[in-house]
């Protein structure tokens, strides 16, 4: 029996050779650069290296491993954790709802083009950490004015990568809808909203690590609880390994959200084609 010359040409993603083979090489690959630095940055500050940085003023990892140890008992960084956390998902979530709504409606509709994106565009450049002092006179409570910062900082890059998205799709696909006696709504749901998802968690994933850097700052300038606010305490007190234990939570909490967000966009666009499924 003759074998199909597609399918002997592209093997099935599942029998594929070596692909699981790949991946361990992958994650240790990707472990063993996280070592690497960790030895790098112990060996440079225990044994005060001074070059360009001055390694010697900093604290060793061993340092900054004993004061972590110590905050996780205290139930100060717990609060200042789980403050920051209700912050950065309050925003985010606002901002993808907002972002991804009004995205679509600047992809699709030559009336809201028109009204909004001139005022998008102007806003869009200013850093929203630049926004701080308006938004708290804006606001009564430093809390919604630090949870503004953070929708603010979100939704550009959410919205224009979903506009993006939307105004990219291949008309062609719309046509066959109509072609079918689907309405706006029809086009809608199962064009554009589909169609679109990639570039939607595109930009959410971006959102999500430029909602971090300004929810951060904002906590410095004008909180009272939060990792952010934390740090900078540590630092005006000269805690150095205290501000390093803020540094390694923010970006474990960034990472964390960041992979949950991209996880989820996988999960979503599963139907989708990915790069790798099929061995050459």
């Amino acid at each position: 029996m003759e074998k199909d010359p597609a399918s002997a040409e592209f093997p099935s993603p599942v029998t594929a050779p070596g692909t699981r083979a790949r991946k361990w090489q992958s994650r240790t690959i990707r472990l063993a650069a996280v070592v690497g630095a960790i030895v790098v940055w112990q060996v440079l500050t225990a044994d005060h290296i001074r070059l360009w940085v001055r390694f010697d003023t900093l604290p060793t990892v061993t340092q900054i491993l004993r004061a972590f140890e110590h905050q996780l008992g205290t139930q100060t960084y717990w609060l200042d954790l789980g403050q920051s956390l209700i912050r950065i998902l309050t925003g985010f979530v606002l901002a993808a709802a907002l972002g991804v709504v009004s995205g679509v409606a600047l992809g699709r509709s030559r009336l809201a083009a028109d009204i909004l994106g001139p005022l998008t565009e102007l806003a869009r450049p200013i850093p929203a950490i630049a926004i701080v002092p308006v938004a708290i006179l804006m606001f009564p409570t430093d809390e919604a004015g630090i949870v503004f910062i953070t929708f603010l900082a979100a939704y550009f890059p959410i919205m224009v990568s979903t506009r993006h998205a939307v105004r990219a799709l291949p008309t062609i696909w719309e046509d066959s809808v109509r072609t079918l006696g689907g309405g706006r709504w029809d086009v809608l749901l199962r064009v554009v909203l589909p169609g679109s998802l990639p570039g939607v968690f595109s930009g959410l994933s971006v959102g999500i690590g430029v909602a971090w850097i300004c929810v951060v700052s904002a906590e410095m300038i004008s909180g009272r609880l939060g990792v952010g606010y934390r740090t900078w305490q540590a630092y005006t007190i000269v805690d150095y390994p205290g501000v390093f234990v803020g540094i390694i939570t923010i970006g474990l909490l960034g990472f964390g959200t960041s992979a949950a967000v991209e996880l989820l966009g996988r999960r979503v666009t599963r139907w989708l084609p990915r790069a790798g499924e099929v061995a050459k």
